[in-house]
């Protein structure tokens, strides 16, 4: 029999996610992400609840509401300026940009487009106002050992998740 994914297992996993309204695949992860269940929630609770029980080789599907976690698009969040004034290193689209207002707070913007003569950045998560839907394979569960269990995770594990997606949701 199967082992089931619950607290204290290592659980390896690849994800998409989808918009519900286009269809469209909005980003995933290339290679399988590992963690700890229960120990290292990476994903949104509500993804990690609908885990909980499945097996190696199973795919599940979890509804997330983008203004539920995120809140509303929040227009004020998005910039224009003239190219010139934009250094080369940030001139591409996808780029991301740690900000900081007067306060010393700091926010992350993605350049969201860029013509001949001005460059757009989006203050907004990406999912903010989305409907979209995680798909997930889960891939390996097995018990996890005390350094994965220490760390939250795999030890030496690969790149590959969207940072902007690992908020708690």
């Amino acid at each position: 029999m199967s082992e089931s994914i619950h607290d204290g297992k290592f659980v390896e996993l690849t994800y998409e996610v989808i918009d519900r309204k286009s269809g469209h695949v909005l980003t995933g992860v290339e290679f399988p992400l590992g963690y700890v269940h229960g120990h290292n929630e990476i994903l949104a609770p509500s993804v990690h609840e609908a885990l909980e029980g499945k097996c190696a080789g199973d795919m599940i599907e979890v509804p997330i509401d983008g203004n539920r976690i995120f809140g509303p698009r929040d227009e004020s969040l998005v910039f224009t300026d003239h190219l010139e004034n934009v250094p080369e290193e940030y001139r591409h689209v996808g780029t991301s940009i740690l900000m900081e207002n007067d306060k010393g707070q700091t926010r992350s913007f993605i350049v969201t487009r860029m013509d001949s003569e001005t460059l757009t950045v989006d203050g907004n998560n990406p999912l903010c106002g989305r409907e979209v839907v995680f798909r997930l394979e889960v891939m390996t569960v097995r018990d996890a050992t005390d350094e994965e269990t220490k760390d939250g995770g795999a030890v030496g594990a690969a790149p590959g998740i969207d940072p902007s997606l690992m908020k708690p949701l």
